[in-house]
C-alpha cells in the first residue's frame, strides 16, 4: 500500500494558497476536470517539487445497473497515466439510469446517489469493478458516500456490503469518515460498528470534510470547516488502523490559507494520537476474487437493479411518483438537493450564463431543470438551458438575449448555427425537445 501523507483536494481557486500550505505531502484532482497534456501549471508545478497527484472520478458509475462506459474508464486510466498517479479513486454510487435495459431515455443525476445494499446490487457492482480494474493501468480504490435517503429492504450493514466487495474482488477503499458521519445523522447508522465490519488493511486513504445540519439532515456539503464529530469518525478510525494517507476536502466557500492550515494541524493531531499500527496489508491484487452470480443470473440482477434504479431517480429529478417503501419527506430532500447541486454546476461550468442573466438565472434554471432531467453531462445541460431559453425569446432583454445566442452559436457546432431567425430558434427548439 502506498504511503500518501496529509494531502488536500487541489482545486484552482485555491491553487496558490495549496501551493504554500506546509506539509502537502500529494493532492488529489477530480479526473473530469483536468486533460492530459493540458495540466494546470500550478498542478503541473506541485508535481516537480514531488508531490504526489491522485485522480479522483465522478462519473463511472460503477454501482449503476449498466456496465462501465468503456470510454469513461479509458478517460479515467489516461488521467492516471498523465499524473504518474499510483491509483485512482472513483465512488460506490450510481449517476444515471434508464437506457436499453429499461427501455426508457437514460437521465442522469448529476451527483452521487446510494446503491441499495442487496445481494443483487453487490452481484453487479462486484462485475462492475472487476471490468474496471482489468481497465485501469493503476489500483483502483472506492469510496463510501453520504446518503440523505435509505433504500426499502436493505440486506446487509454499510460495513458488511464494503467487507464483502473487499472479498470478491481485492479492490481497495478510500473511506470518508465525513460520510460516515453523515450516515449516522441522516439514517441512524453507527459509524463505530461500520468501522468495526470494514477490512482496515484493504484502506488506501481517507477523506475528511466538512458539512452542516439543517433541520435534522446533515448535508455533506464540502462548503463548511470540518466539525468535531468528523474528527471523532477519523479518531475512532485511527484505533483500529493506521490510515496510509488522509486528504481534505474543500469544495466550495473556500476560506483563508491559514484556515485550511489550521484543519490539516488537526487532523495531523488526531492522526498522531491515534494508537494502532498500521498493518503490512497484501497488495489489492493479491487479494483472491470471489466468484459470484454470472450469465443469466447476472443479467436478471442487473435488470431487477436497472428497474428500481430508474424508479428512484426519475422520481428525484422528473416528478415521477415515489416508489413504495422510501421517505417521501425524505426524497424531497434529496430532489432539491440534486437540483441546487445542478444549478450550482452549470453556474461553475458556464460562468457566462448567471452573467448574462443576473438575478433572472436561478429561478429560470429551477424552473428549466423542473421538467427537464439532465440527460448529457453537465456542458450539454448548460447548452439545452440556452436553448430552452431562446425557444421562448428569452431573456426578455434585446441585449441579454444576442449576448447569450452568440454564447449558444459558439458552443453549440459543429454545424454553424443558422443566419435566419425564424431557422435559429427552430432548430433551438429541436434541441430542447430533444432534451426532455
Amino acid at each position: 500500500m502506498v504511503r500518501l501523507g496529509t494531502g488536500i483536494g487541489w482545486r484552482p481557486e485555491i491553487a496558490d494558497e495549496i501551493a504554500g500550505l506546509p506539509g502537502i505531502d500529494w493532492v488529489e484532482v477530480v479526473a473530469e476536470n483536468i486533460c492530459p497534456g493540458h495540466l494546470p501549471d500550478a498542478l503541473e508545478q506541485l508535481r516537480e517539487r514531488g508531490t504526489t497527484v491522485v485522480p479522483h472520478g465522478v462519473s463511472l458509475g460503477l454501482g449503476g445497473a449498466e456496465r462501465p462506459d468503456p470510454e469513461r474508464l479509458e478517460a479515467l486510466g489516461e488521467r492516471a497515466e498523465a499524473l504518474g498517479a499510483p491509483l485512482v479513486t472513483e465512488h460506490i454510487a450510481f449517476v444515471r439510469a434508464g437506457g436499453p435495459t429499461t427501455a426508457s431515455p437514460v437521465i442522469e443525476a448529476g451527483h452521487l446517489l446510494p446503491v441499495p445494499r442487496t445481494r443483487d446490487a453487490l452481484d453487479v457492482l462486484c462485475e462492475n469493478v472487476r471490468i474496471a480494474q482489468d481497465a485501469l493501468p493503476v489500483p483502483l480504490a472506492l469510496e463510501n458516500i453520504a446518503a440523505l435517503i435509505s433504500w426499502p429492504g436493505e440486506e446487509m450493514t454499510e460495513g458488511r456490503f464494503l467487507a464483502e466487495l473487499v472479498e470478491r474482488t481485492g479492490v481497495r477503499l478510500l473511506i470518508d469518515v465525513a460520510n460516515l458521519h453523515t450516515n449516522h445523522v441522516n439514517r441512524g447508522e453507527d459509524p463505530a460498528k461500520a468501522l468495526d465490519e470494514l477490512p482496515t488493511e484493504a484502506i488506501a486513504y481517507v477523506h475528511v470534510a466538512g458539512g452542516v445540519e439543517r433541520d435534522g439532515v446533515w448535508h455533506d456539503s464540502h462548503a463548511h470547516p470540518v466539525t468535531q464529530p468528523v474528527l471523532d469518525v477519523l479518531a475512532e478510525l485511527c484505533t483500529r488502523t493506521a490510515p496510509p494517507g488522509v486528504l481534505l476536502e474543500r469544495d466550495e466557500d473556500f476560506p483563508a490559507a491559514e484556515e485550511l492550515a489550521g484543519e490539516l494541524d488537526a487532523i495531523r493531531a488526531v492522526m498522531a494520537a491515534g494508537t494502532a499500527p498500521r498493518p503490512a496489508a497484501p497488495r489489492a491484487s493479491d487479494a483472491p476474487a470471489v466468484d459470484g452470480p454470472g450469465g443469466t443470473a447476472l443479467d436478471a440482477a442487473r435488470q431487477r437493479l436497472a428497474l428500481t434504479q430508474t424508479s428512484l431517480l426519475s422520481a428525484l429529478v422528473a416528478g415521477t411518483p415515489a416508489p413504495e417503501g422510501f421517505d417521501r419527506r425524505r426524497l424531497r430532500v434529496q430532489s432539491r438537493a440534486l437540483t441546487a447541486k445542478r444549478t450550482s454546476v452549470i453556474a461553475h461550468v458556464a460562468p457566462e450564463l448567471p452573467e448574462i442573466l443576473g438575478d433572472g438565472f436561478r429561478p429560470a434554471f429551477l424552473e428549466y431543470a423542473d421538467s427537464r432531467p439532465m440527460a448529457g453531462g453537465y456542458r450539454r445541460d448548460a447548452l439545452s438551458f440556452a436553448e430552452y431559453l431562446l425557444a421562448d425569446d428569452l431573456p426578455r432583454d434585446p441585449a441579454a438575449r444576442r449576448r447569450l445566442t452568440q454564447w449558444w452559436k459558439e458552443r453549440s457546432g459543429p454545424a454553424p448555427l443558422p443566419v435566419n431567425p425564424a431557422a435559429r430558434f427552430a432548430r433551438a427548439v429541436r434541441h430542447a425537445l430533444s432534451g426532455r
